[in-house]
């Protein structure tokens, strides 16, 4: 049995949370209904749970961002979503949010204010970090409420949200659902603290145990710590403590769980209780509750009709692959006036970041040290003087939470610049880059308008660890667009446009470039497009494809061997400008692709592909392809001049004009 304490809730709101309570409570019973009839073919079962969605929903403001999971029917329905809606999500229907691209709960609404979650546990906590800042920058006096399950608390990305928000005083409310187990796992084979209020002052962050299955408890106590929320601007962690009366999913059942925990948690069940208590109470009827039960019944039923009765999606590879990016059409811009000067690669990228700023009043740039101490490189030095610390945010090492935080902020409509220390960092984020950020416009239409910052490649003696060439673990990616400049010029445009574009982009920026090269360039604020490769040297004999410091390799050894080349910077990786090549290689009919990443597996794999592919009755020779060596990248400078292609692509240069 639960004790119910009513405090100051008046009957009318007492009378709304047990309809927001019953509604999940009749519609999963219809769902599963449904699934042993066949007519749908999954179901994550949240019966016994609703207290937890249902008070959260109802005590938050509308406007206040939730980021649930998948036994949160309750959030959902209380936020006031057309069930017809949810029921197409759950069927892959057209009128679903993910237009049938993704299942259950793995989408958002801006409408509702709700961002749902992706399979992998626990990156949803960074996003609400991302929203969170963005609610504290803007002064709104929100709160952002997400939740974790008891399992998910083991990933790292529970630290890095927690210490995340702790640091940056964020105004989140992180709610661990605690029932017992992570699928079959429990507690005990989880965690060793008996209780989650040992966790929160690690964090410095406040702590509170709640009755998940008390609604009134939910109720007050989440109302309670978001008005903390709002006025400290500070975070807090909930422990919810609940139980699972089905299966993860209901073919996974639940024979793993001892029968008297049924029998016990059965008692306690959120919807029975607080049923029972209105009653008790006199403030409502037998007679009411059969009225009210009638009513969801019947909007369940009518919703599943629509539902049942919509047609499949129709497949259309176009608009497929078209959604994969947020619309964007770039406009190239050009300097307003003819002032240039002369400026290294890093001070094009510094001045880019500059002018960025400028001109986009909700741009943040996060990463280590980047602040006072202009980060590793010196890139951002000055920034933090010219913009504040609210704008340019040096950020604890975590890389998987920032990634996040840059979505929550373009759920804001923010810009973000986040810069990896080294690209080889970025595997600690590896997640948020490949499924959250590359897949949110295509799951539920959610631009991620972040810029990750990758310095990157060998020649600096940095060794396996601060030397690779990641570009390609990303080119695979849809969604994802990618650049590399090899020049001043191109290194501040590029820049700029990937800021101007509204999808997720990784500009890489060679190390060893930084301050061996420099060029007169423009003072103002230009634009170089995405995906619009660069003719740099032009000849007859044979075509070189390259990009970042290869394009440099590739004139010097033409230039040693006296060729007549056409040396094509492609400049951008992600789209890259398959027609400027195929121009070129259909004038020389002899290609060399060139890259500074390992051979196997590179970009350059794709591009010979392609080129022999679509152009094979013009080529004089087999397409030939130059890079490193299938190693991991080497400390010593002897070792390391080996490794690099440098010496090779004379060899292959011979070998292909003499084919």
């Amino acid at each position: 049995m639960i004790s119910f304490d009513r405090k100051n809730i008046d009957q009318e709101t007492l009378i709304r949370l047990y309809k927001e309570l019953l509604k999940p409570r009749m519609i999963e019973e219809k769902m599963l209904f449904l699934l042993r009839q066949g007519k749908i073919s999954k179901w994550f079962s949240g019966i016994g749970q609703e207290a937890i969605s249902v008070g959260i929903g109802c005590a938050l403001e509308k406007e206040e961002y939730i980021l649930p999971l998948h036994r949160n029917l309750g959030i959902f329905t209380s936020r006031g979503i057309p069930l017809h809606r949810l029921f197409s999500q759950f069927q892959g229907k057209p009128s679903g949010f993910t237009k049938g691209r993704d299942r259950s709960f793995h989408f958002g609404s801006k409408e509702h204010h709700i961002v749902g979650m992706i399979s992998h546990l626990g990156p949803q906590m960074a996003v609400a970090d991302g929203i969170a800042l963005a609610e504290k920058l803007s002064r709104s006096r929100r709160a952002t409420l997400v939740f974790t399950g008891d399992g998910g608390t083991s990933e790292g990305d529970f630290h890095e949200a927690l210490n995340l928000a702790s640091v940056w005083d964020l105004p989140v409310i992180f709610l661990v659902e605690n029932n017992g187990y992570g699928l079959s796992t429990p507690l005990e084979e989880q965690f060793r603290i008996k209780s989650f209020k040992e966790k929160g002052p690690a964090y410095a962050i406040e702590t509170h145990t709640i009755d998940g299955n008390n609604i009134l408890e939910v109720y007050t106590k989440i109302r309670e710590l978001a008005e903390y929320v709002r006025r400290e601007s500070r975070p807090v962690l909930i422990e919810a403590i609940t139980f699972r009366m089905r299966g993860h999913e209901e073919a996974s059942g639940t024979k793993y769980i001892p029968e008297e925990l049924f029998a016990a948690w059965a008692k306690k069940d959120p919807v029975e209780n607080f049923e029972r208590y209105l009653l008790d109470e006199g403030m409502i009827t037998i007679h009411e509750i059969e009225d009210i039960k009638e009513k969801i019944k019947n909007s369940i039923e009518e919703a599943w009709s629509y539902t049942d009765n919509e047609k499949e999606p129709v497949a259309d590879s176009s608009i497929e692959e078209e959604d994969m990016y947020a619309p964007y059409v770039h406009m190239k811009i050009r300097p307003r006036t003819t002032l240039s000067s002369e400026k290294r690669f890093i001070d094009a990228i510094s001045d880019g970041l500059r002018l960025g700023m400028e001109k986009f009043p909700r741009l943040i740039q996060m990463g280590q040290d980047i602040a006072e101490y202009g980060g590793v490189f010196k890139v951002t030095e000055g920034l933090v003087e010219r913009f504040s610390k609210e704008r340019i945010r040096n950020t604890p090492l975590c890389e998987s939470a920032i990634i996040g935080a840059g979505l929550g902020l373009a759920v804001k409509d923010y810009k973000s610049v986040i810069e990896m220390q080294f690209a080889d960092f970025v595997t600690s984020g590896f997640n948020q880059v490949v499924n959250n950020l590359a897949k949110s416009h295509y799951r539920w239409e959610q631009k991620a308008d972040v810029v990750i910052r990758m310095p990157t490649g060998a020649g600096t003696s940095g060794g396996p660890f601060h030397s690779q060439s990641t570009e390609a673990w990303f080119f695979h990616t849809p969604g994802l667009k990618i650049v590399y400049p090899s020049n001043p010029y191109d290194a501040k445009g590029l820049l700029l446009a990937a800021i101007e574009d509204p999808n997720p982009v990784l500009y890489f920026e060679h190390k060893a470039l930084y301050r061996s090269i420099s060029a007169e360039i423009p003072d103002d604020y230009y634009t170089v497009p995405i995906g619009e490769a660069l003719v740099v040297e032009e000849g007859d004999d044979l075509t070189i494809v390259a990009y970042g410091n290869a394009v440099w390799w590739a004139k010097e050894a033409v230039k040693k061997e006296a060729a007549s080349a056409d040396i094509i910077d492609l400049r951008s990786l992600l789209p890259w400008d398959k027609e400027t090549v195929l121009k070129s290689v259909l004038k020389t009919g002899r290609v060399l692709v060139i890259n500074e990443d390992t051979l196997t597996g590179s970009i350059s794999a794709e591009i010979a592909a392609w080129i022999s592919e679509n152009a094979f009755e013009h080529l004089d020779a087999p397409v030939m392809r130059v890079g490193s060596l299938d190693t991991a990248v080497p400390f010593a400078k002897a070792l390391e001049d080996n490794f690099l292609p440098i010496r090779r692509i004379q060899d292959k240069l011979k070998e292909l004009q003499y084919y």
